[in-house]
């Protein structure tokens, strides 16, 4: 039997219900090996593991023949195997239990595997955002907020930008088709921004305001 963990969410990734005049424009998910690759460096980890092994090889065929030296390496390579095995399982939760949603009004991003936390974050909280694409077409898409809006780091990771510790950027980490994903939110955030927001003043002849 299936289960779903965040089954009391009316809509999926977001706590409530949108409003009427509100609508998604795009929803995804973090791919679990780019995150593994990119947050949690499996590439690197794998690859101090595997000089390991060839350092123990090469210093022990010194003294024993080449397949006792060659049995001499394997504590390293499970030890390897078992790492990146973690790694990846904690980017596979990480990519499991995140959606990212774009509507016509904001970033909604429902992250976080043992403490699930939802960022909603409008289009008029955004100076500027950037992208990292790879080849594969899966990229990084990070938003720089402005006034005195701050996220906490720690909180926010792996779903942030690196090493943008003072000022943290969240960001939509490994999303597939990252190129058309930006395109969709600056086509929503040009269009959100560019609408005037009218304010009702009091009295008067009932004149309204634009801001």
């Amino acid at each position: 039997m299936s289960h779903d963990d965040f089954n009391f969410e009316p809509i999926r990734g977001l706590p409530e219900e949108l409003p009427q005049d509100e609508h998604i424009l795009w929803q995804g998910s973090p791919d679990a090996w780019m995150l593994a690759r990119e947050a949690y460096k499996i590439r690197w980890v794998a690859g101090y593991f595997a000089l390991l092994s060839v350092w123990r090889v090469g210093v022990s065929s010194t003294e024993f023949p080449l397949g006792i030296a060659l049995m001499h390496a394997v504590p390293f390579v499970v030890s390897g195997l078992l790492a990146c095995g973690v790694l990846y399982l904690l980017a596979y939760v990480q990519a499991r239990s995140a959606v990212y949603t774009l509507t016509n009004k904001r970033v909604a991003m429902r992250i976080g595997a043992a403490l699930t936390m939802t960022l909603n974050l409008p289009y008029s909280w955004i100076g500027t955002a950037s992208l990292d694409l790879r080849k594969s077409g899966h990229g990084t898409l990070a938003f720089e907020l402005i006034g005195d809006t701050r996220l906490s780091f720690l909180m926010t990771w792996p779903h942030a930008r690196p090493w943008r510790m003072a000022r943290t950027q969240p960001a939509l980490r490994c999303i597939a088709d990252a190129q058309s994903v930006a395109q969709i939110f600056a086509d929503a955030a040009e269009t959100r921004i560019s609408q005037p927001a009218v304010a009702r003043h009091e009295g008067g002849h009932g004149a309204v305001a634009a801001e």
